[in-house]
């Protein structure tokens, strides 16, 4: 599996990027794995980048992490995304999430909860989730 996370600004809490780095590194086991940030602005601004990133992007599904989005326990992620065979590339926006046009432009939108979180911990928990359904799919303890 090839997953790519196209991010909105860099973490500042050191812990929140240490446990990213973990998970990044863990994933790595499962396939190709690569997080690229674009620069805060406003979700406008963030959104042109984003788009004129994913133009050259033909064959990868792509995944924006938004609260209207559908909800998956951890099995139905794993399965749900185990189902690709394409690249996927997550997007996940700044503190004012994305822009109408990059949901526009994702093929499907993806809610971890109907609570909200900030975009950092957001970042933490899609590569938590990541790596388990990777887990998941291999064959791996799948603890509840």
């Amino acid at each position: 599996m090839v997953i790519q996370l196209l991010v909105v600004g860099k973490l500042k809490d050191r812990a929140l990027q240490a446990r990213c780095d973990e998970y990044l590194k863990w994933l790595t086991a499962y396939g190709k794995v690569t997080l690229d940030l674009v620069p805060d602005s406003d979700p406008e601004h963030e959104g042109t980048t984003m788009l004129k990133r994913l133009e050259k992007e033909r064959n990868a599904r792509i995944i924006a992490l938004t609260e209207e989005g559908t909800q998956y326990s951890s099995p139905e992620l794993a399965r749900h995304l185990g189902a690709f065979q394409t690249k996927i590339i997550f997007l996940i926006g700044g503190p004012m999430g994305l822009s109408h046009a990059v949901k526009q432009r994702a093929d499907e939108l993806w809610s971890l909860s109907r609570l909200t979180f900030t975009h950092e911990m957001a970042r933490v928990l899609v590569l938590e989730q990541l790596f388990r359904a990777n887990n998941i799919l291999h064959g791996g303890h799948y603890q509840k």
